[in-house]
């Protein structure tokens, strides 16, 4: 056993390696890599993905994985959760070839730069034949997927969810999205119908790149993230990545005449860093840390971005700071104004940008478009329209460009079943916060700015077992109980009820 579980150890670095280098290209593609250069970049991309597939398909590491997964019993709970882990990439993987795992890394990567042109120059159609590819090779993970012992999937679209949120089903989330809907939509009635008027013409008002260099700053060392552990850029899309343990790399965007959007950006990649940062060392030296799911990650990207960046206590704290760096567009304004114009609900066309309330129902169109895709047949063609329609259905606003619409994210140019996990993120960070609130004052860390101590408990509880537990053994091991969309929703009528005087 101990000769098995040192030769997987050995080969699973190796693979390491090669994820490493992967991600650190991926990142100079996103960030710095010019157009023309881009298409190389993604070859060298997937011939590395093609090194680290040969890697974890060694015949004698799948049999030793094998051997080891069927006595899991017998080891500690590092042990198990590696080899469960690597269980999990042989179903994936048995029925696929390097060819295979090759041909699609190449699509992915075409697509990407295919996608970034398509986007800045308006035109869905510069995109549509990659996207077409991206669904094609999405259908082949769902045919190639091997079921491990008593396993079963009740739709293909289930085995693209599992991929990012291990356990979570389309039954699951239509339950949890049937709930949230019915409560959501008389929510933001009530709102369009409240005589409460909010200021946000400040919102506007042009921010230097200096000044936006300045707030990111001065969030990022106030989320408490480690300067020698973590690095800031800017691109187009914001994201972070975790590239080793002691290097974490998020990057934000700073639009001119929308300084917020630096701010909520910095402290929603911020959360993701900071999972990665406070995780436990054993993580890494089991090569388990990436067991955490988009879910698990997303609770806490958006409790940073909005159940703490968006609270009175925090906007209080920060707001000093900001007039400082902001006196052109905060010199008039109060507290309580900046306080509600980050809260204010407008329907809006953009994810990225939108509010807490109506943000869910971006997540919805694009979870039932996705069904649509798999599950129905909704062909690559009949997306802008379907896409338009559902944002004129649900949000009373249409796309004035394909950019502003189907083409804002980059998420399809690789995967799909990615999108539900953002809202499964607000029902489990809703559900813990409730937790967090009996066990620590909240509101006196924020006031005295201490937002390392909620990075305490946040590690103590949520971070420290996300790498060893699926999804519903992690929620309900901090909360004891299953998960629920009523606490979200308690959450969001408590919060807008206070600032529309509904």
């Amino acid at each position: 056993m101990d000769d098995r579980l040192n030769n997987v150890l050995n080969t699973v670095k190796k693979e390491d390696q090669c994820l490493h280098a992967m991600r650190l290209i991926e990142f100079d593609m996103q960030t710095s890599c010019p157009e023309m250069g881009m298409n190389k970049e993604g070859e060298l991309i997937a011939e590395i993905e093609k090194q680290a597939f040969r890697i974890r398909n060694d015949e004698k590491f799948i049999e030793d994985v094998l051997e080891l997964y069927r006595e899991k019993e017998t080891l500690d709970e590092y042990e198990r959760a590696l080899i469960e882990k690597r269980y999990r990439t042989y179903l994936t993987e048995k029925n696929m070839s390097d060819e295979i795992s090759h041909r699609h890394s190449l699509i992915e990567k075409q697509a990407y730069a295919d996608w970034s042109i398509a986007k800045e120059k308006k035109d869905f159609s510069l995109f549509s034949e990659s996207l077409g590819k991206v669904i094609n090779i999405n259908r082949e993970r769902i045919d190639l997927r091997e079921l491990g012992e008593g396993e079963s999937f009740a739709c293909g679209y289930d085995i693209l969810l599992d991929r990012f949120e291990r356990g979570i089903t389309v039954k699951d989330l239509d339950r949890l999205f049937d709930g949230m809907k019915e409560r959501l939509t008389v929510l933001l009635e009530k709102i369009r119908n409240s005589k409460k008027k909010i200021r946000t013409d400040f919102l506007s008002i042009p921010a230097t790149f200096e000044q936006q260099q300045k707030a990111a700053d001065f969030l990022k060392e106030l989320m408490g993230l480690d300067p020698k552990r973590s690095a800031l850029r800017v691109c187009s899309h914001a994201f972070s990545d975790r590239m080793e343990r002691d290097d974490v790399r998020l990057t934000t965007y700073f639009l001119p005449d929308l300084f917020t959007s630096n701010i909520y950006s910095i402290l929603h990649e911020g959360g993701h860093s900071l999972f990665e940062l406070l995780s436990p060392y054993e993580d890494s030296d089991w090569f388990i840390y990436d067991n955490k799911t988009l879910g698990m990650h997303e609770s806490v990207s958006r409790f940073y971005e909005n159940v703490l960046g968006r609270s009175k206590d925090f906007i209080r704290l920060v707001y000093p700071e900001f007039q400082k760096i902001f006196p052109q567009i905060l010199r008039d304004v109060s507290c309580d104004e900046l306080y509600e114009a980050v809260n204010c609900v407008t329907p809006s066309l953009i994810r990225t940008e939108a509010d807490e309330v109506t943000y869910p129902l971006h997540i919805l169109i694009r979870y039932e478009l996705e069904k649509g895709i798999f599950e129905e047949g909704l062909k690559v063609e009949e997306l802008p329209e379907r896409w338009n329609r559902k944002y004129g259905e649900y949000l009373g606003v249409t796309p004035g460009s394909e950019s502003e619409g189907i083409l804002q994210d980059v998420h399809w140019s690789s995967d799909f079943g990615y999108f539900p996990t953002y809202a499964v993120g607000n029902f489990y960070n809703a559900m813990y916060i409730g937790r967090m609130k009996k066990e620590i004052d909240v509101h006196s860390l924020i006031k005295n700015g201490d937002i390392r101590g909620i990075n305490r408990w946040m590690q103590d509880n949520v971070f420290l077992k996300a790498d060893r537990l699926t999804p519903k053994e992690w929620i309900r091991d901090i909360t004891g109980r299953e998960l629920t969309c009523d606490d979200y929703m308690d959450y969001l009528e408590g919060k807008y009820s206070e600032v529309y005087e509904l």
